[in-house]
């Protein structure tokens, strides 16, 4: 494995890395289509099999940490690789990437707002979905084989798995893995001297008290401030903050907090939200970057470039800050031996609710015919063949629109 080098490296090799970080980034924000579970299926396939930036036990462990964390998981994974890989620029360098292509496209869809039509039955977009069936399959085997090897891992998984599907809300995912902790820590013991490699340079402990610090007095700050100063830019940024910080479980679960942050107090029309919310469904990247329309659409200043600039680093300013904060300290504490034995069950958890996640919504939402099976079988093919996965995206769009 290609161990992350970020302390005391060049400032030219440090550069030439926050590049490739973009670079890669920008790519999987052009093509990740298919939700947070799926982009795990790609960041897996990048970053693990095929770059091998981290091994499969510092990429499975990254995943348990956002799990915890209230905002986007798949965002937060992706800032996360970019400081094993390049540091605090590397984080950046994640976040623009992975987070740009889907927001420029929202806010010309906001500029362009009834002249586009509907984009439900878009044949691409079907494809696009077998593709994203095909990458959550191939994570889910090869991070299966890894850590349920056992049959009580199995089991582990198994029960997940059943939770997640009969309670399928943020809340039984959260319980899922605290039972596989729990459980992982009583029946998965670690043999001594089983420990992980560190997680890299990572930052410095002051930086991440600092990072954890500010998302504190912004947190209870920043709603005082807003009503105090009667700056309509401070309470958007407020409202947009807080829905970032307070939601667990993803994209689909922060809407409820949009919708009350915005519709009511009449910054943008209830038809306005459902039209942009439907456009968001059909990009790649990370949903969150719906705020991005939002700022875009709001009757009042500001809005346009300067409002969805606003609203996206309001939303995703307290994802950034957890994991700055919160990432050394998880080194530290992954590496004793009782809790390597709570991730352990921590992990099978996990693969239980990518099976899940892989049943419904993955499978459930795009497979309806033989043929879309004969796509997405097709599509798992060329990716079991290494082919890139912006060359399988381009594919499985171009089958869905044939058939």
């Amino acid at each position: 494995m290609k161990k992350p080098q970020c302390s005391g490296a060049p400032s030219s090799s440090r550069l030439r890395r926050v590049g490739e970080v973009f670079h890669v980034f920008v790519r999987l924000g052009l093509t990740s289509f298919g939700g947070p579970v799926a982009h795990i299926g790609y960041f897996h396939q990048e970053f693990v099999v095929r770059r091998q930036w981290l091994d499969a036990t510092m990429f499975t462990d990254i995943v348990a940490l956002c799990q915890f964390l209230p905002g986007p998981a798949s965002s937060q994974i992706g800032i996360a690789i970019g400081i094993l890989r390049a540091g605090l620029p590397g984080a950046m360098a994640a976040w623009i990437g992975f987070t740009l292509p889907s927001a420029v496209v929202l806010v010309l869809f906001a500029q362009a707002l009834g002249r586009i039509g509907d984009l439900g039955g878009a044949g691409w977009l079907h494809g696009l979905k077998l593709v994203a069936v095909a990458i959550v399959a191939q994570a889910l085997w090869a991070m299966g084989r890894r850590f349920c090897a056992g049959r009580k891992a199995m089991g582990l998984a198994a029960g997940a798995a059943t939770l997640a599907v009969l309670w399928p809300t943020p809340l039984g995912q959260i319980l899922a893995i605290v039972a596989g902790g729990l459980a992982g820590w009583r029946w998965l013991p670690v043999a001594e001297g089983q420990t992980p490699d560190h997680l890299g340079g990572l930052v410095a402990r002051p930086q991440s008290l600092a990072a954890l610090l500010l998302f504190a007095l912004l947190l209870l700050g920043l709603p005082a401030a807003a009503a105090l100063s009667g700056w309509h830019p401070l309470a958007v940024f407020d409202r947009f903050f807080r829905s970032g910080a307070l939601v667990f479980g993803g994209g689909h679960v922060v809407l409820p907090l949009l919708q009350a942050a915005v519709v009511p107090p009449g910054w943008v029309g209830r038809d306005a939200f459902l039209a942009g919310y439907g456009a968001a469904q059909a990009i790649p990247g990370p949903l969150f970057t719906f705020a991005a329309y939002l700022g875009a659409v709001m009757a009042a200043e500001p809005n346009g470039w300067s409002g969805a600039s606003l609203c996206l680093v309001a939303i995703f300013l307290p994802s950034f800050l957890l994991v700055v904060g919160v990432l050394p300290w998880w080194d530290l504490l992954r590496r004793q031996a009782v809790v390597r034995a709570g991730l352990a069950g921590v992990n099978a958890a996990v693969v239980g609710l990518l099976a899940a996640a892989f049943y419904s919504p993955v499978c459930r939402g795009a497979i309806g015919s033989p043929a879309d099976v004969a796509v997405a079988a097709a599509a798992a093919l060329l990716v079991v063949w290494k082919v890139p996965s912006w060359a399988v995206v381009i594919l499985g769009a171009m089958a869905g629109a044939l058939l």
